[in-house]
């Protein structure tokens, strides 16, 4: 297959965004050093507001056991065989959603604490752009709750939480470099129906943009299932968020998105993609919707099912994304180290984007 021509090196990228006039507010090792203050002031704060306890993590987990995370299902996870375990194919992790569920179990995590870790990934299906590269980093949490804990207004009261920790970031931040603060005291929530039917004419990427700018801070509820024009807002593997239940706003699913609108790229970044996980009922509910009821077979899925495994709300929250807003950089790469196309780079350095 011949390779695409570009009529220009821009029209390659056209997801990249390279605002006019950029200047970095410190250089590469200034930024380095901030982006590490910024982890340690969160992760302290993880601990204290949410009640997270940190623990290592896998860089891979065994092929065929339903651990890791499918994404949205297309996505080609890295995998090798590991000679002295008998040649058993291990998989990099894409997330670790369904691992965390596990481990609560296994560290015997009381009710209503969790835990939170450093997550490094390898997403080669991923087009790099100001958003993406194929290696993520991010705190991947999870915590442990009750049954009567699976509904909307706990959900809620998560997502204020961790809105309320990015607020205290931010001032940290300003007192350390002078960042002025742009959250919103407040964050506005919208499930992802009423904003279809707010911008029936906008696609979702185009509804996130305007919701956002409008608001600052947005958490977008129901990602995952069929809205009412028969398309989902984004993509959601079955086995681990709930999108199916019925909620008390009339609408369903108890998961979303935590959306921040970035004053110098001048658009809407998603922080964290979170949720209450499924029990086994949904489970069941939307594994059948999927078309992917062999997955019953897999031993995360099995433990689920056999009631083995607790009940949980968590997610992934991006660490170079987290640092691109609170450091006002513009692309992914000034704060994590990848690998780019040339031309991106090229083209990146041209406009004051130096690219780790």
């Amino acid at each position: 297959m011949e390779a695409q021509e570009y009529s220009t090196i821009e029209d390659k990228f056209p997801g990249l965004i390279l605002p006019e006039a950029y200047q970095p507010r410190m250089d590469t090792l200034a930024t380095s050093y901030a982006f590490q203050q910024l982890k340690n002031f969160l992760g302290i704060n993880f601990e204290t507001e949410m009640h997270l306890h940190w623990i290592n993590a896998p860089l891979f987990v065994q092929k065929g056991t339903g651990v890791n995370d499918d994404l949205n299902g297309t996505e080609c996870p890295v995998s090798f065989p590991i000679r002295e375990v008998n040649n058993i194919q291990a998989e990099v992790v894409q997330s670790l959603a369904k691992w965390k569920r596990m481990a609560l179990a296994k560290y015997n995590i009381p009710m209503h604490q969790g835990i939170y870790t450093d997550m490094h990934a390898i997403r080669p299906d991923e087009r790099p752009d100001n958003l993406h590269s194929i290696f993520v980093d991010q705190w991947d949490w999870e915590l442990k709750i009750s049954a009567e804990d699976r509904n909307i207004e706990f959900l809620k009261k998560i997502v204020k939480k961790l809105h309320f920790i990015f607020r205290r970031a931010e001032a940290f931040m300003h007192k350390q470099y002078g960042i002025q603060p742009a959250l919103p005291e407040k964050i506005h929530f919208i499930h992802s129906e009423e904003l279809l039917q707010r911008y029936p004419h906008l696609s979702p990427p185009e509804r996130e943009q305007a919701i956002t700018k409008e608001y600052g801070a947005v958490f977008i509820i129901g990602i995952g299932g069929a809205l009412s024009d028969g398309k989902q807002h984004d993509g959601r593997s079955p086995d681990y968020d709930d999108w199916s239940t019925p909620n008390s706003s009339g609408f369903s699913g108890l998961n979303g998105d935590y959306l921040l609108w970035h004053p110098v790229l001048n658009r809407a970044v998603e922080i964290s993609s979170m949720g209450i996980r499924v029990d086994k009922e949904s489970l069941i509910k939307q594994l059948e919707i999927k078309g992917e009821n062999r997955r019953k077979d897999l031993l995360y899925h099995k433990m689920l099912l056999n009631n083995e495994l607790p009940l949980t709300i968590g997610g992934g929250i991006g660490q170079s994304r987290a640092g691109m807003y609170f450091l006002r950089k513009v692309h992914v790469g000034e704060i994590s180290v990848g690998l780019w196309p040339e031309e991106m780079i090229q083209l990146c350095k041209e406009h004051n984007i130096n690219l780790l």
